[in-house]
């Protein structure tokens, strides 16, 4: 977030209309402010060189370039830019993708008002993710053995296809975490906040959040829900049952 000033947007959509319509919403926010807006991935990409945004709000499905492979090369960047991936329907595997490519969480088109602002903010933040408990369920669809298919219909995490999906091998770089820390993971991966976290383990949320950055830091990720990626992809976490 800007440490001076508004959360600055950019708004990323081929429908002029869902643009109009999310900044009349935002830009009645203090806070926030929109910098710009593309109509696809292409631009998006060169915005975001030019605008340094906060923030993106980002359709998945556009021409020229989608919002999967404009997702990827915003992280690939080094940019600071969290990005949330807008989608129709929650069980998406595009959305799926989008998260792996670096997304930082994913909101439905018909998001309440309300709930668009304040995502936006949680994000900017980088405390939280939006709507953990849908985003878990998202990842448990996909990263199970017959759900995890990316868009291009390739095996998903582990290279794992149809069926039950063998538990991938225990990735070197979660040995450098300590016991409080794998714990920590543990439960950003069930979505928890850091004050939920703090509440559990009976730490203030300074120190969780202490703990998160040297999670990040140490396993190379991006921000949290990389981070809830990473545990479900590399078997700490395992889905619960195929109903949840």
């Amino acid at each position: 977030m800007s440490d001076n000033g508004p959360v600055r947007i950019l708004l990323v959509d081929d429908q002029p209309l869902l643009r109009m319509g999310f900044r009349l919403i935002l830009e009645g926010e203090d806070d926030l402010s929109i910098v710009g807006e593309a109509s696809n991935g292409a631009e998006a990409v060169r915005h975001v060189r030019e605008l340094a945004p906060d923030v993106v709000l980002m359709d998945v499905r556009m021409p020229v370039l989608d919002g999967i492979e404009a997702t990827r090369a915003i992280a690939a960047s080094g940019s600071d830019a969290k990005i949330i991936i807008l989608t129709t329907f929650d069980l998406d595997e595009y959305a799926f993708a989008a998260l792996r490519a670096g997304a930082s969480a994913f909101l439905l088109k018909d998001v309440a008002p309300a709930e668009l602002i304040s995502a936006v903010r949680v994000v900017a933040s980088g405390d939280a993710v939006v709507a953990p408990r849908v985003t878990q369920r998202l990842l448990e669809t996909y990263v199970r053995g017959a759900g995890g298919m990316d868009p291009a219909g390739t095996a998903g995490a582990g290279g794992q296809g149809a069926g039950s999906p063998a538990r991938p091998a225990r990735d070197p770089l979660l040995e450098d975490l300590t016991p409080r820390e794998n714990e920590m993971l543990g439960a950003m991966a069930e979505g928890l906040s850091n004050a939920e976290i703090a509440h559990r383990y009976f730490l203030s949320e300074a120190t969780v959040k202490t703990h998160v950055r040297r999670i990040l830091t140490k396993l190379h990720l991006r921000d949290r829900v990389q981070a809830v990626v990473y545990a479900y992809e590399t078997g700490l976490v395992v889905p619960s049952n195929a109903d949840y």
